[in-house]
């Protein structure tokens, strides 16, 4: 199942994130068609990288949807047989999609195929369960990071009942749960070790907007944490998975109550708030004051 420039697309979905999107884009083959879904409906954004790029495309979104809405919409509007999604601080490396379009004539079947984080202290990937892999050959993996995945539209657009993100998920874990479901599915996940990528981690957005991002991320991860485990085991399961978290967050919410550390005190806050949230049943709502 060969990947070509030809029948490829990229994704990458942005949010106040002028600052890194060029350094992405310039990685980024100028023969490949790259569809831009910007979530903070900046129509300068737009107009600066659809003049200076002639393969980009850039969609406004009316509302901000997240990073699993911002690529199911961007899915919609590629026709394509793959898509390659991106967050907007990730550079490929020169060599990195054509060691993807090596690898795909080689694999059987895939659902999805990533290329590797070059941080190999924080991987890009989950291992199946006693499973090793060799470091020049394509391995199967149980998930992969959100931040760079391949999908095989043509393949998974043909399962019946299947959507793409799950878009109760605004922030977090919705990598997740699309890899979880493909699992399900009998979907192959593969990581292409030779195709390697640097993920700056948290820079997709602008460092001015430093606190407001690190409230959304704390609410988000500790809602979507519970949701996840809902869905896929049951509120008991999801309870219990996140009960330390809930204590945890209690106890430090109220020390930095007493010392007057307002930052610390606010990250807190927004994980029990976001945690409380998801277990009363609310939906993932909480949206970036800026």
């Amino acid at each position: 199942m060969s990947i070509t420039r030809q029948n490829l697309s990229v994704i990458i979905v942005s949010y106040k994130s002028g600052h890194v999107i060029e350094n992405c884009i310039n990685s980024i083959n100028g023969e490949i068609e790259i569809l831009v879904v910007d979530n903070s409906n900046d129509h300068q954004l737009k107009k600066k990288i659809e003049t200076k790029y002639k393969n980009v495309k850039c969609i406004l979104s009316e509302e901000n949807l997240g990073m699993g809405g911002g690529n199911n919409l961007g899915i919609k509007n590629v026709n394509k047989d793959f898509v390659l999604i991106l967050n907007p601080d990730v550079t490929l490396e020169s060599n990195s999609l054509n060691e993807i379009f090596v690898a795909s004539k080689e694999i059987d079947k895939f659902g999805i195929i990533a290329p590797i984080s070059n941080k190999y202290e924080f991987p890009n990937y989950v291992l199946k369960k006693g499973h090793n892999f060799d470091a020049d050959i394509p391995f199967k993996v149980k998930s992969v990071d959100g931040y760079a995945m391949l999908l095989n539209l043509k393949k998974l657009k043909k399962i019946d009942n299947f959507d793409f993100f799950d878009e109760n998920f605004f922030l977090y874990l919705e990598n997740e749960d699309l890899c979880k479901r493909l699992i399900e599915k009998n979907e192959d996940i593969y990581v292409i070790p030779k195709s390697k990528i640097n993920h700056l981690g948290g820079k997709a957005v602008d460092p001015k907007y430093r606190n407001e991002v690190e409230y959304l991320r704390n609410w988000h991860w500790m809602w979507s944490k519970f949701y996840f485990n809902k869905k896929h085991y049951g509120y008991l399961v999801a309870f219990f998975k996140v009960f330390r978290n809930l204590i945890s967050a209690k106890a430090k919410f109220f020390y930095y109550l007493i010392t007057l550390n307002t930052f610390k005190r606010k990250i807190y806050q927004m994980r029990l708030l976001g945690l409380i949230s998801c277990m009363i049943g609310k939906n993932s709502h909480y949206r970036p004051n800026f």
